[in-house]
């Protein structure tokens, strides 16, 4: 049992590899042109409302954006948005705005 165990997750763990590294940033910026009204192509909010994407984790904004896309969480915007998107597409979103560097000046 402890064999078949350890199968399982060595084989769960090389899919889940391959589809971690299937992300492509460059692709995802392509995608974010219909972002970028609300969220910036660069991930700063152009919108008070909207939040900051630069730099947000890829899991994160992965499972935020199929949560949207399921309707487990909605949001008028967002909502619409998400339900055309592919899980491949997500990835590559996601990959985009966590590859974005950024740094904040504090005053002094």
């Amino acid at each position: 049992m402890n064999l078949l165990r350890h199968l399982l997750l060595g084989a769960f763990l090389l899919v889940w590899a391959s589809a971690v590294h299937a992300a492509d940033p460059a692709q995802g910026r392509e995608l974010a042109s219909q972002c970028r009204t609300c969220h910036g192509i660069d991930g700063v909010a152009k919108i008070p409302i909207a939040p900051h994407l630069a730099g947000e984790s890829r899991i994160y904004l992965e499972t935020q954006l199929k949560a949207f896309r399921s309707g487990k969480r909605e949001h008028e915007m967002m909502s619409v948005i998400a339900k055309d998107l592919s899980d491949e597409e997500i990835s590559h979103l996601a990959a985009w705005y966590e590859s974005i560097e950024f740094s904040v000046t504090l005053p002094e």
